[in-house]
């Protein structure tokens, strides 16, 4: 009976715990059935939002393609030097004595530069001087002799050998007089090749030999560099092609070389020099390696403000009538064509075109694809696709 009663009372208990093991059950799953609902509510609630709301349109500035004038300009990577860059090299041998200048110096035609030793060139003048005077001596007693030859001769008293060998030793002290003379020159001008003076007016270079140096005509480095920048030659180059389209502008080389308009020079620090200048010459040769041909302009250097071994780019005036004109952030460019597009019917049309570059600038100017009356996007170009609906706003250009 005790047994039946246990196993009674324990049926009771097991049943009690599933019961309530149910009841936790069944709320858990109301509470996860609530929280579905609220989710499924949100994100459709959010749909809804996100259904309603209406699309933003972007407006883009657009331009009417016509006709203009434009002076538009080319940039050229350039070189500066110096009218005459002159190296001074020494004629004679000899240890320099004197540096009669500084580096940067500004000299004058004829001035002083350096003196190198000037006592064996003296010494050897001398010697000169008095060999001149011996061989003086020696023609002074071949005519002596050769007169008094002539004399006897006359007289039968000598022969007419004697007469002959005489007249034969006066010719011989002369060209002895004439070698000894072509000597004291030499001996002269060595002397006087001793003063290193500047061929030209211009500005003193670097000084690699101070005083005491051992200087001769073989030297490595020249004893200094003089450059006449009074006025500054600037070479640059041009492609072929720009170059044969400014002579059918102007109709020949010598025509555009008097005719074209004064340059501008952009320096290394981009800063524009005060001057203009003038292109003088154009080269007759192409550069078959880079397919450009070499120009040289003239520069006043007044100031000393340009150097000679230093760096810039011209600018030259480019005037350009009739044309059409577009910026360059109205194009973009697939495998090397270029592109634009053009409003039709409110949409974006790309366009293929033909452009030709202007260096350093900011626009195109159209040679094909393009007609006046033409409306494109003139920015962000790159940004859009065939087929884009266009709300135009009217560009600055047009305005």
């Amino acid at each position: 009976m005790r047994t039946l009663k246990s196993f009674v009372t324990n049926k009771d208990s097991i049943f009690a715990h599933t019961k309530k093991i149910g009841i936790r059950m069944n709320r858990n799953f109301s509470l996860m059935k609530q929280a579905c609902a609220v989710i499924a509510c949100s994100l459709a609630f959010w749909g809804c939002k996100q259904t309603t709301q209406p699309q933003t349109s972007t407006e883009h500035e657009v331009m009417t393609i016509a006709p203009t004038n434009r002076t538009l300009s080319s940039s050229y990577p350039a070189t500066i030097k110096g009218r005459q860059d002159i190296e001074i090299y020494p004629q004679v041998s000899g240890k320099l004595t004197q540096l009669c200048v500084t580096e940067g110096q500004r000299v004058k035609k004829g001035q002083t530069l350096f003196i190198i030793d000037q006592v064996p060139y003296e010494a050897a003048l001398q010697t000169a001087i008095a060999n001149v005077e011996a061989a003086k001596a020696s023609l002074a007693n071949a005519k002596l002799t050769y007169e008094s030859k002539q004399s006897l001769y006359a007289e039968k008293v000598v022969s007419e050998f004697d007469l002959n060998t005489a007249q034969n030793a006066m010719l011989t002290a002369q060209a002895q007089l004439a070698q000894m003379e072509a000597q004291e020159v030499n001996a002269r001008n060595n002397l006087s090749y001793t003063v290193v003076t500047s061929p030209s007016d211009g500005v003193v270079g670097t000084l690699p030999y101070r005083v005491g140096a051992l200087v001769s005509s073989a030297i490595p480095q020249p004893l200094t560099t003089v450059s006449d920048n009074s006025v500054m030659y600037v070479y640059f180059s041009m492609t072929e092609n720009r170059l044969l389209e400014m002579i059918r502008q102007y109709g020949s080389k010598d025509r555009a070389l008097e005719q074209m308009p004064s340059i501008k020079l952009r320096l290394s620090d981009n800063s524009i020099y005060a001057h203009e200048g003038k292109i003088e010459t154009i080269s007759g040769v192409i550069d078959q390696a880079t397919g450009s041909v070499s120009l040289r302009a003239a520069f006043p250097n007044a100031e000393g403000l340009l150097h000679s071994g230093g760096t810039g780019s011209v600018i030259i005036p480019v005037q350009k009538n009739n044309i059409f004109v577009i910026p360059q952030a109205a194009t973009y460019e697939i495998q090397d064509q270029r592109y634009t597009f053009k409003v039709v019917d409110g949409k974006a049309q790309a366009t293929l075109i033909k452009v030709t570059q202007v260096d350093g600038g900011e626009e195109f100017i159209v040679n094909e694809g393009l007609k006046q009356g033409d409306v494109i996007v003139a920015k962000g170009a790159g940004l859009l696709r065939e087929g884009t609906v266009i709300n135009t706003k009217k560009s600055t250009a047009d305005q």
